[in-house]
């Protein structure tokens, strides 16, 4: 009799079929890695999550939908355990476009300001170049002036 009770426990506390395969290809669908650059950047549909169908094509065995209640009890217990799996994926997979999308923003701007330094490195230069001519000029005119007004002055003595 002991033997029947430990046993129906045993069997109890063990995943049924169905719950084992599911629970493989969630853990098969965690642990295939990173996805391809199109599957990061496509965001599931929320009628799609509904419907139980995933947006990478694959059935993952993450079927969602509202948790049932008890038949005694009006409380809705907490989510199961594959809808929460569900919304954790999700949140990870909006997490990669999101950080995706930081990195071509920010390399976009990176681009952007290397432009505005060598547009403003050549105008620096020419200014440069510019402000040299401008003091070689002056230069030259005051020493006109000065041979000018030297020699007017010893024509008048």
């Amino acid at each position: 009799m002991q033997e029947q009770a430990t046993s129906s426990i045993a069997a109890s506390s063990l995943p049924s079929s169905s719950e084992r395969s599911s629970s493989s290809a969630l853990h098969a669908e965690v642990k295939q890695g990173m996805e391809s650059d199109d599957e990061i950047r496509r965001v599931p549909e929320m009628g799609a999550e509904a419907a139980g169908t995933t947006t990478s094509g694959r059935d993952g065995g993450l079927v969602a939908g509202p948790a049932q209640p008890s038949a005694g009890g009006s409380k809705r217990r907490g989510r199961s355990p594959a809808d929460k799996e569900n919304k954790r994926l999700k949140r990870l997979l909006r997490n990669r476009v999101s950080a995706q999308q930081a990195r071509e923003r920010k390399k976009a701007y990176l681009i952007d300001l290397e432009a505005r330094v060598k547009e403003l490195e050549t105008k620096n230069a020419e200014l440069e170049e510019r402000l040299s001519t401008l003091q070689n000029e002056n230069q030259m005119l005051r020493q006109i002036l000065k041979n000018t007004t030297a020699g007017a002055q010893e024509g008048r003595k």
